[in-house]
């Protein structure tokens, strides 16, 4: 293991005393929320330097172990002994990286997944509606709740906007941890449904994912910029469609991000739903700007989330589906559109992981 990374361990081993030394003082003790919060971090330190103890031991095994070599009679079992522990360090390495690289705290959250159409006119809006129904399968092989926020659906099906809530855990992340690299410019190159002649048509959507956030930075939004406006909701809904301003659409004043909700049952629950999709959006603003300014410092292809970026390709002729960013493609574009993301996520997930690593490395994260 290379010397920064053992420096950056050694760092978990003293701080885990200190905390250990903190959470005995009976001053700390008494004050709750300080205690909860060093326990916490206790925790997490703990796993790290519980790992990095056995990485330690294994190294001191191994090096016993080639010691043994010399000794005819020692020799097989020291060869064993060299086999095992070389497994086990380079599977400890990988676990204590990895628990090494910045965590976003976004990513136990649930997430807001926005689709719009794009080129490609009814064709486009149909294709939307095949990406929402992708990732409602998706969401239902991963056990989350899901829930259509607002939507604009097309003439001939599919949709122009639809904005859908997701919420649950997988693979030990939540929503967003696990969709946040769906944002981009999609593109479908297929025969469409109302082509006569068998060509096949390039149409695109953009999706984006954004993270909601606690009700605690809803109430930080000054009141002041909002402006709020009802109208009657239009489209399925039940009888209260059309006869009550049930729809709410906030407009925030200083950046002019707009967000709206007409599927809840009163203008109440819609106004709720309609500022968690607006706050996330305000969030996920300032953490572009953020990025962007990062970006002269640790490019990385997979989390700049532009809209305007076309990240993937979906083939329907040769049932391939690529992913441009990083050079992925896979020919079961079928099983894919049915909610078999897993294997697109987790390659997204493992190739950020890796530029984290390097930028760590580098010191730059």
């Amino acid at each position: 293991m290379k010397t920064f990374f053992r420096q950056q361990l050694a760092r978990y081993t003293d701080r885990q005393a200190e905390l250990e030394f903190l959470l005995s003082r009976e001053d700390i003790m008494k004050d709750m929320e300080q205690f909860l919060k060093l326990s916490r971090e206790h925790t997490d330190v703990a796993a790290v330097a519980s790992r990095w103890a056995r990485y330690q031991q294994r190294e001191a095994d191994l090096a016993g172990a080639q010691d043994m070599l010399s000794d005819p009679d020692m020799a097989e079992m020291a060869e064993e002994e060299i086999a095992g522990a070389t497994v086990e360090l380079t599977q400890l390495e990988g676990e204590l990286q990895r628990m090494l690289l910045p965590k976003d705290p976004d990513d136990a959250r649930p997430a807001f997944v926005e689709i719009r159409a794009g080129t490609g006119g009814d064709e486009s809006a149909l294709f939307a509606g095949d990406l929402l129904r992708m990732y409602t399968r998706y969401a239902d092989r991963c056990g989350w709740k899901t829930e259509i926020v607002s939507e604009s659906p097309s003439e001939l099906g599919g949709y122009k906007e639809v904005v859908v809530r997701m919420e649950g855990f997988h693979n030990g992340t939540g929503a967003y941890g696990a969709l946040k690299f769906e944002s981009g410019g999609h593109r479908v190159q297929r025969v469409p449904a109302t082509e006569t002649q068998g060509r096949i048509h390039t149409s695109a959507c953009t999706i984006a994912v954004l993270a909601e956030q606690d009700e605690a930075e809803a109430i930080k939004i000054n009141p002041s910029d909002l402006r709020i406006d009802t109208y009657r909701a239009s489209g399925a809904g039940g009888q209260h469609i059309n006869k009550t301003d049930s729809a709410v659409r906030i407009t925030h004043i200083p950046t002019g991000i707009v967000a709206e909700c007409q599927d809840g049952r009163s203008q109440h629950s819609n106004k709720a739903q309609a500022l968690k999709v607006l706050t996330a959006r305000i969030h996920e603003k300032d953490r572009s700007e953020r990025a962007a300014k990062d970006a002269a410092e640790r490019k990385s292809l997979v989390g700049s989330g532009d809209r305007s970026d076309r990240i993937r390709t979906y083939n329907f002729p040769q049932g391939r589906l690529t992913d441009h960013r990083i050079n992925l493609t896979l020919y079961k574009l079928l099983q894919i559109m049915e909610g078999d993301l897993d294997d697109v996520v987790q390659a997204l997930q493992a190739y950020e992981a890796a530029e984290q690593l390097a930028a760590l490395e580098l010191g730059m994260v």
